[in-house]
C-alpha cells in the first residue's frame, strides 16, 4: 500500500467518550502536545442498514477539516488496510488517561 493511500485508525477519548475515527492522515502537529487528524472517512449513504454509533460521529466531524487532539487523549494509533465503521462508545473503568501534571508552582 503506498503511502498516500494509507488509512489510520485512531482511537481517543474525549469528555468521557471512546471514539474510534479513521483518517487519511495523522501528523504530529505544530500545536506541542497534540496529534493532529485530517481527511476523516466515513461509510457510504448508500448503505441499508445505518449505525446510530457511527452517525454521532459523523455529525460530530461533519464540518472538520482539521481536528487536533491533545496526546495524551490517544489511546492507540494503527495503519490499516481499509476503513471500518466509526464508534463511539462509554469509558468503562479500564480505560484511563495519561495524567495530567499541574505546572511548577512560583513561590
Amino acid at each position: 500500500m503506498a503511502k498516500d493511500d494509507a488509512v489510520y485508525r485512531v482511537t481517543f477519548i474525549n469528555q468521557d467518550k471512546v471514539i474510534e475515527v479513521f483518517v487519511k492522515h495523522v501528523y504530529q502537529s505544530d500545536i506541542w502536545g497534540f496529534i493532529q487528524l485530517e481527511g476523516f472517512i466515513f461509510g457510504q449513504r448508500s448503505e441499508l442498514l445505518v449505525d446510530p454509533g457511527e452517525e454521532k460521529v459523523k455529525a460530530l466531524f461533519s464540518e472538520v477539516k482539521s481536528s487536533f487532539i491533545p496526546t495524551q487523549a490517544i489511546i492507540r494509533i494503527d495503519e490499516v488496510e481499509r476503513s471500518g465503521v466509526a464508534k463511539l462508545s462509554e469509558v468503562k473503568g479500564g480505560v484511563a488517561q495519561f495524567p495530567m501534571m499541574p505546572p511548577p508552582r512560583k513561590d
